[in-house]
């Protein structure tokens, strides 16, 4: 079960385009294999581990949006807008 899990997040990973689709594919991989875990361990039924899992996907996916990293940006002396990550 273990490696089926691994297999399918590294799949994920693969198809993401850009380094932020690859952080929300992980925020929600993970995000829907713990909702997945948490909600079957909570109602002993497959549904509620889909439940779980879908609820787990979404907010895994918003905590990976929500902490990814911004560029700081500003204006040096001459007018001219400078941005480092």
């Amino acid at each position: 079960m273990r490696n089926i899990g691994i297999v399918a997040l590294m799949g994920l990973t693969l198809a993401a385009c850009s380094p932020r689709q690859e952080r929300l594919a992980i925020g929600a991989g993970l995000g829907g294999a713990t909702g997945a875990v948490v909600g079957g361990l909570a109602t002993g039924t497959a549904g509620g581990a889909v439940a779980g899992a879908a609820i787990g996907a979404v907010g895994g996916a918003a905590i990976a949006h929500a902490t990814r990293p911004r560029a700081c940006c500003w204006y040096n002396r001459d007018g001219y807008r400078v941005c480092r990550r």
